[in-house]
């Protein structure tokens, strides 16, 4: 399943939010599902993270207009991100 990036433009600022689903058909929108927000258990919030947060936390789907979007980009899956390769660091003691 891949994660999609959207950079956009949202009340003259320049915005970025992740998303699981994307529908494109509608003629003047695009349509984000499945929000992705950072943990909110970090301990050190960004402000541009609290304010997409603030702004579109409780919302299912959000429409953005196809003029606002700049760049839409598909990303993998964290788990599809590891290339499963193990390197071995020998340590000093264990080369004698």
């Amino acid at each position: 399943m891949s994660i999609y990036r959207i950079h956009f433009t949202w009340k003259d600022k320049a915005r970025t939010i992740r998303c699981r689903g994307l529908d494109m058909t509608h003629p003047y929108f695009v349509s984000l599902e499945e929000l992705i927000f950072p943990e909110s258990s970090s301990v050190i919030i960004g402000p541009h993270d609290d304010e997409m947060r603030r702004e579109f936390g409780d919302s299912r789907t959000i429409m953005i207009p196809f003029q606002n979007v700049s760049l839409i980009e598909t990303l993998k899956e964290p788990d599809e991100q590891r290339t499963g390769r193990v390197i071995n660091f020998a340590g000093t003691d264990e080369e004698k």
